[in-house]
């Protein structure tokens, strides 16, 4: 396979940096750049000019680990099961705990190379302030293996910990990064699809208790009062049937061009992949492939949906960071999970180029204050000018047979002791669906390595209006 130009610099400048003695490199890529090719073929480099015995892979999922496992499998033509004979292994960062000392012992015997991927999820300047995998690190490999390469998209901890092998920049605490590739520069290169981001809203909003009913002209405005969690809002079959629908159109739209196009939903837990999974069925006809840790064999279910025809797939903490389905054009972010490396890495999942003729890539969500901070954060990375975020407002329900004075309106009833969960009641969808642009928008910028303005605090506080919206993707690309 060809390498992209900016694989190629990344393993020059890394192969050049382990033969002037520096054991360690970070590279930094946005999701979806193809960061498991690159090292891969930075390991038969090494193993090619006799650097390396072994090589190890480390990877946060056990589908990622497989994936890594086949890419090295396929780029050395070596075995990499781990058994006799195999020149390594890709295991997952649980596994970490549970390796024995013959295990470790490899690292004194022989010239191994290490392979961290999204190494975030490993923390610790030291054994003192390490998480569990990050201990291990420090105490087994930082120290004994021949080079490591660190890998990561979204190169920051939701908890603010510092990564492991990782140094940072005084005073700015900034992580210093030994390769740098953003998606601006990913974008410009054909290697990631422009993002499309589409916030939900909803402008007749009522919450019903005891005492009044209180209304509401959107969902932050819902939020800002605490009466309402989030989850309760995400969980609403109301809710899920418009943000589906709207995403099941647009697929549709795609899949005229581009026959396997595909969507993922990502719940908040089972139970919520399961209702969403139903509601699917109920409503549209479509059967989904759901994926949880209570399958039996998610990574075979994550596998088959690869190269299946299926048009949706739900998953709850199976399909986020590194995994490659590259025919996933459509997402729907319906997680209770708000944190911006969890959004980012979701996003990442539908911004892999392919060689279809449709190069969309859509995501839905809630209208939530702090996703639309993160998806304005987003648009700042497209380099060049693009309408990246639209809002809908929601005018309808898919139930045909609701009144027409229901329509456009949302109940959520405190009164039920038995069922405190939302009850939202909206008339038909309707063909056309208008979009909300907003009026004011503050920033607040600071730099990044990843993006100028992953720091920047982006609020909306202006009054939404009816403006259809040409966003012009297609052209611009």
């Amino acid at each position: 396979m060809k390498l992209r130009q900016w694989q190629n610099n990344c393993i020059t400048l890394a192969f050049n940096r382990y033969l002037n003695n520096h054991n360690h490199f970070l590279a930094l890529a946005t999701p979806g750049a193809g960061k498991t090719l690159m090292a891969s073929e930075l390991a038969d480099k090494l193993l090619k000019n006799n650097m390396i015995d072994l090589i190890i892979c480390f990877s946060p999922s056990s589908i990622v680990s497989q994936d890594f496992s086949e890419s090295l499998q396929l780029r050395t033509q070596e075995r990499f099961d781990g058994l006799l004979g195999a020149r390594g292994h890709s295991l997952t960062y649980q596994n970490l705990q549970y390796l024995n000392d013959d295990f470790w012992a490899l690292f004194t015997r022989y010239k191994i190379f290490v392979i961290f991927d999204e190494i975030h999820h490993c923390a610790g300047s030291n054994v003192d302030n390490a998480n569990a995998w990050g201990e291990q690190i420090i105490l087994n490999i930082q120290n004994r293996a021949k080079y490591t390469l660190a890998l990561t998209g979204t190169p920051w901890r939701s908890d603010s910990a510092p990564i492991v092998l990782s140094t940072y920049i005084h005073p700015s605490n900034k992580i210093s990064c030994d390769y740098v590739y953003g998606l601006s520069e990913a974008i410009q290169d054909d290697v990631c699809r422009v993002p499309q981001i589409i916030a939900i809203d909803n402008n007749n909003i009522s919450v019903v208790d005891d005492e009044e009913t209180k209304t509401f002209d959107s969902f932050k405005a819902l939020l800002s009062q605490s009466i309402i969690p989030y989850q309760e809002i995400i969980e609403n079959e109301k809710v899920i049937k418009y943000v589906i629908s709207s995403a099941q159109k647009k697929l549709d739209t795609i899949r005229q061009k581009n026959a396997d196009a595909a969507g993922l939903i990502v719940a908040c837990s089972v139970e919520h992949a399961k209702q969403i999974a139903a509601l699917m069925k109920k409503c549209f006809n479509e059967d989904t492939v759901v994926v949880t840790y209570k399958e039996n064999e998610p990574t075979h279910l994550i596998q088959q949906f690869r190269h299946a025809k299926t048009k949706w797939i739900i998953s709850v903490g199976m399909i986020s960071e590194g995994t490659n389905i590259p025919r996933l054009q459509v997402c729907c972010h319906l997680t209770n999970i708000k944190t911006e490396m969890h959004f980012r890495q979701i996003l990442g999942r539908i911004l892999r180029m392919t060689n279809s003729i449709n190069q969309e890539a859509v995501m839905y969500m809630p209208a939530e204050p702090k996703l639309l901070e993160y998806a304005y954060r987003v648009k700042q990375d497209v380099p060049f000018e693009a309408d990246v975020v639209k809002f809908e407002k929601m005018k309808a329900d898919v139930d045909e047979d609701s009144e027409k004075d229901e329509k456009r309106s949302i109940t959520f009833d405190k009164t039920r002791s038995l069922d405190p969960k939302i009850g939202i009641e909206l008339g038909g969808f309707e063909d056309i669906v208008t979009s909300d642009v907003f009026d004011e928008v503050r920033e607040i910028a600071d730099e990044h390595y990843l993006t100028a303005s992953y720091d920047k605090v982006v609020n909306i506080f202006g009054q939404f209006k009816q403006e259809a919206i040409a966003l012009g993707l297609s052209e611009l690309r």
